[in-house]
């Protein structure tokens, strides 16, 4: 994570340094915002999500360290203290609070932003999301997974139950290979008595109605020595 990235909140009672500390962060590319207390930051909170907290543990009313506690117990967002005290029983304090770092007062700023920095670096960067497909498409058919339909064109292909309950298995697992017994287990769970030959038996019944050459098979494939796989165009 680098700073142009990176939203920052600061908590300090203390106008002046809140001040100072904001406008410095904020030259050094970071978005920031303030709290002047426990309470506020809890409503800015509530609101906006942050990359990392500095929080002043000396302040009126509900001190930064209960906030630190507090705030471990809902969410993993990185915390920095600033402290008056730098004894090394309070550094522990702060750690056990749950703070990722501690920094006593007085400090060089550029000895914040380096702590900040290193904080960000060691923050796992999030994968982005992609959501799964609600529709596969297989050549000329269409598989919506919601509802459990299959489309050729504007036709809505009948499918058994025994076949529904097959696509749910397969859509579930796009792209992966499941073996007979992993089907006759599933197909199980619905109450009936499902043996590997009538696994194969379904299989090419279903076939018939995605493939447009049953015997050669592009999209409900046979895995050698591994089961089946749906393969839709993209998955």
């Amino acid at each position: 994570m680098i700073a142009d990235d990176a939203h920052l909140l600061i908590v300090d009672d203390d106008e002046r340094i809140r001040g100072l500390l904001q406008k410095f962060l904020m030259r050094s590319g970071f978005l920031v915002s303030s709290a002047k207390d426990a309470a506020h930051a809890r409503r800015i909170l509530g609101g906006l999500e942050f990359d990392l907290i500095v929080l002043d543990v000396m302040m009126p009313g509900e001190d930064g360290l209960s906030l630190c506690r507090d705030l471990r117990t809902k969410m993993t967002t990185p915390i920095l203290l600033l402290t008056a005290k730098g004894e090394t029983d309070d550094r522990i304090t702060g750690l056990e609070a749950g703070a990722d770092d501690y920094l006593a007062k007085p400090f060089e700023p550029k000895e914040l932003l380096l702590r900040i920095n290193a904080i960000l670096r060691r923050v796992p960067v999030a994968e982005p999301v992609v959501a799964a497909p609600k529709v596969l498409t297989l050549g000329p058919v269409r598989y919506d997974i919601e509802r459990g339909e299959m489309w050729r064109g504007t036709e809505l292909v009948r499918l058994t139950s025994t076949e529904s309950q097959l696509m749910r298995i397969f859509s579930n697992a796009a792209g992966e290979a499941i073996t007979r017994a992993t089907l006759v287990e599933e197909l199980s769970r619905s109450g009936g008595q499902t043996q590997e030959r009538a696994v194969d038996v379904q299989i090419t019944r279903l076939r018939r109605k995605i493939e447009e050459d049953p015997k050669q098979p592009r999209y409900l494939q046979t895995v050698r020595g591994a089961g089946y796989m749906l393969a839709p165009d993209q998955v």
